[in-house]
């Protein structure tokens, strides 16, 4: 599972994780895999994953493969056209990881953060253009590399205003939110 905060599960406890959560659902539903190697971290672009990535030096191989990235990108206000390049960038690596296969790799549209108490404080309305916009280049990057797009935005939408979806940090999701996103991903499987 390679990302950021959202991958990581920022404020919420391990179990609650999304990636944590796909794996025991998949396993209950006749699948064997291990526990989930998660390479992300809280505040990471396209960018830091991309190093934290070269640091791991991953020789093995997965069947399947995660990728959530893009959210610090738009925060940081860095550009579509460096993020395009990045993002492909990283999704040729997911694709090396799952046996350079697309069908092991799937992405993970990036969740609308303008939704949480914070994010209101930083222009909501702002927030969702930019994260359509950085979609926008996840699901073309994703379609062109035929990998499977999974869009929970709208999804992460519904935290506006509903506490339970929210983490004790009036910024990142809870882990009822990733359940939702962790019921759109197995809908592909």
């Amino acid at each position: 599972a390679l990302g950021d905060s959202y991958t990581i599960g920022e404020s919420v406890d391990e179990k609650e994780r999304w990636p944590v959560q796909l794996v025991g659902l998949l396993n209950k539903s006749g699948y064997t895999f291990n526990a989930p190697k998660i390479i992300a971290e809280t505040g990471w672009t396209t960018k830091e994953l991309d190093a934290a990535i070269q640091r791991e030096d991953i020789q093995q191989q997965f069947e399947l493969v995660s990728l959530l990235i893009g959210v610090n990108n738009q925060f940081r206000g860095r550009s579509l056209e460096e993020f395009r390049i990045e993002f492909g960038e990283l999704l040729n690596k997911a694709i090396k990881f799952g046996f350079n296969d697309p069908s092991n790799v799937f992405v993970v549209s990036i969740p609308d953060w303008g939704v949480t108490p914070i994010g209101q404080d930083f222009g909501p309305v702002k927030i969702s253009e930019e994260i359509n916009l950085f979609n926008e280049v996840v699901r073309e990057e994703s379609v062109k590399s035929k990998v499977r797009f999974v869009d929970i935005t709208d999804i992460s939408r519904e935290a506006l205003n509903t506490e339970i979806y929210v983490a004790n940090d009036n910024l990142h999701f809870s882990g009822a939110m990733y359940k939702l996103w962790v019921d759109e991903i197995v809908k592909g499987f």
